[in-house]
């Protein structure tokens, strides 16, 4: 059973991506982060990866990149998957030597249909290349043989298309050759004898405009051949697929039923959150026109403190004059009364001495008068 390995920073992309790969009979391992993925690619060699480009430690690059600079690893299929795919993603993507991206949420059996093709892609370029190694060796003996008139050339041309692939082929994987130090000296001689025999089939192609057009028409041919072939290998295990799931048509229906309800919740909270994220950031923005308020509010109350004991040491300043008025009021009062009083005595005396004064003319009158 494959073994596939779903990096994601989000927990719901993790639960979606295991449900939709263990349905289809994959093994699956999660991984919360980047780092928790190269960790276990470290130790394990899972058949494919798939990683979220954006993860809060190491990126979705930066696992494909470690993936390719591994030798046991090198050749995993690696998908990446992005809530947003454009041509920066792309581009990025290819720079990291990814095998493809996929966008999210998942529609349908997208997921799926890409680990499959990816899968079925792996295989085939992993099937045994003696077999091209043995043509090309021949393809040269025979144009050494063959190589006096044009149509004599003409064999010699059909595997030359086939023979510039396998140049690096013996380079990049010495170990798996069958063969050990011999195959390496024979590469080298096939090297050698290749590099004369482009030359001299550069020298008969210009002589045979023919041969050429031929020979681009068995490279494309030979092309659409692969690329059928390929297509063959991805319709048979989708035909396999379809064959093993018919009769689990019903519960992969209410299974996407569930999905789609879940990712209609999932999508409804996060709304909600996006609008409790506004309302923080509102109440945020309004706790701090409060704060800034309460500051002033705590400046003009200290303010208004002073102003309150300045106002009480006034009040009993007041009091005080009150107090003072008060007795002065009745200091005055008692002086008036006592003025009265003796106004009155005044007036009194002053009469007493007129009448005195009366009776003492009165009296001097009398004794004038004898």
């Amino acid at each position: 059973m494959p073994n596939v390995l779903i990096a994601d920073d989000s927990i719901a992309v993790r639960k979606v991506a295991e449900r939709l790969l263990s349905e289809a009979g994959f093994g699956v391992t999660l991984a919360a982060n980047g780092e928790e993925a190269l960790a276990y690619l470290a130790k394990e060699t899972p058949d494919l990866v798939v990683s979220d480009v954006i993860m809060p430690d190491k990126s979705g690059y930066e696992v494909c990149a470690f993936v390719r600079a591994r030798s046991g690893l090198a050749n995993t299929p690696v998908l990446l998957i992005s809530g947003i795919v454009n041509d920066e993603v792309t581009k990025q993507a290819e720079s990291c030597h990814a095998d493809g991206v996929l966008k999210k949420p998942f529609q349908g059996t997208a997921l799926k249909d890409r680990v499959i093709e990816l899968l079925a892609k792996r295989q085939g370029a992993a099937a045994p290349k003696a077999t091209n190694m043995e043509k090309a060796v021949k393809s040269v003996e025979l144009f050494q043989r063959s190589r006096g008139s044009d149509e004599q050339a003409d064999p010699y041309r059909q595997p030359v298309p086939r023979l510039s692939p396998l140049e690096g082929e013996p380079r990049a994987q010495p170990e798996r050759s069958t063969v050990g130090d011999k195959a390496s000296a024979r590469v080298q001689e096939l090297e050698s004898l290749l590099k004369i025999e482009r030359d001299r089939t550069a020298e008969a192609l210009n002589q045979a405009s023919a041969a050429d057009t031929l020979s681009r028409r068995i490279w494309e041919l030979e092309a659409a051949l692969q690329k059928e072939r390929e297509g063959a290998v991805h319709q048979a295990a989708r035909l396999v697929e379809l064959q093993a799931n018919v009769n689990r048509i019903p519960e992969l229906e209410a299974s996407l039923y569930n999905e789609r309800q879940a990712s209609m919740q999932m999508a409804q909270q996060m709304t909600e959150m996006e609008g409790e994220l506004a309302r923080s950031q509102e109440l945020s923005q309004v706790l701090a026109a409060e704060q800034e308020r309460n500051k002033d509010l705590s400046a003009r109350l200290s303010d208004a403190q002073r102003v309150s004991e300045k106002a009480q040491e006034f009040e009993t300043l007041f009091q005080a004059e009150r107090d003072r008025n008060s007795l002065l009021t009745r200091r005055v009062f008692e002086a008036e009364q006592a003025s009265g009083l003796a106004t009155k005595r005044f007036e009194e005396v002053a009469a007493k001495l007129g009448e005195i004064a009366g009776w003492a003319a009165q009296l001097g009158n009398g004794k004038r008068q004898p």
